[in-house]
């Protein structure tokens, strides 16, 4: 008996002084690539399906355009989300820092991966498909102003950051099925704003293609519009859930839980 016990006791020290899987040696690579690698993907989607749809004289619909980022994303938090928390969005990570569910000290690295991916999908694009990739510039149309972007982008984030931040807090019940309400807001928010603001929700998705066709100047509302929507949402989900969050909240923004 008493060797067994000091075998439990020997384990126990071992576990604490096991790294906490965030410190994990190789941790941080696995975080940032799995940031960078979902960011690239949703923007090759997402500005990808614009410019298809310009080199196809719309063959790929409006319809398949506001759908495919939904799907992308929500097959991605599948794949990888316990490898980073399956953030693939600047205000994501922002709203996740100020809940207190990841250290804010993980901005910069967490956004620098993200414009990373960004940055290398809209320059692929760019390489494949020329002036057509500018398509792929988040842009407002049918006479709407830049005021009016920042208010839906800033509406369309709400909704969304509402849903993240929700299964977030119940993380145990939901589990992976979080992918399916995520990827189904993202959808359905495109359905209704991709033809007139382009439904971006995400500064990487807008930064990415703008910085690579230099066309800067519009950018400003895809970024104001979804930082006011992160607070909304932040603000919304305490009033309703209050700001006491479980552990495994904090496991599924970090990605710890996998």
């Amino acid at each position: 008996m008493r060797d067994r016990d000091a075998a439990a006791g020997s384990h126990d020290v071992d576990d604490r002084r096991r790294p906490a899987p965030s410190h994990r040696p190789g941790r941080w690579s696995h975080r940032l690539g799995a940031e960078a690698l979902g960011t690239f993907a949703l923007v090759f989607v997402a500005a990808g399906a614009d410019t298809f749809s310009v080199i196809s004289q719309g063959e790929v619909t409006p319809l398949a355009r506001a759908v495919a980022p939904g799907l992308l994303v929500g097959a991605m938090i599948y794949a990888i989300s316990d490898a980073s928390g399956a953030h693939f969005n600047p205000v994501v990570t922002l709203a996740f820092a100020l809940k207190r569910l990841v250290p804010p000290s993980w901005l910069p690295a967490y956004w620098g991966a993200q414009l990373v991916g960004a940055l290398a999908a809209a320059a692929l694009l760019r390489v494949l498909f020329g002036d057509a990739a500018a398509a792929g510039v988040s842009a407002s149309h049918h006479g709407v102003g830049p005021v009016t972007t920042v208010v839906i982008e800033a509406v369309l984030t709400w909704l969304l950051l509402t849903v993240i931040l929700g299964t977030a807090d119940r993380a145990r019940v939901v589990g992976s099925d979080a992918a399916l309400a995520v990827g189904a807001t993202i959808a359905l928010c495109g359905l209704i704003a991709l033809p007139i603001e382009g439904a971006s929700m995400n500064p990487a998705r807008s930064l990415g293609p703008a910085i690579v066709e230099g066309r800067l100047d519009g950018t400003w509302p895809y970024l104001l519009g979804p930082v006011c929507g992160a607070i909304l949402a932040l603000g919304s989900t305490r009033l309703v859930h209050g700001v006491h969050d479980s552990p495994a909240s904090s496991e599924a923004a970090r990605g710890d839980g996998g």
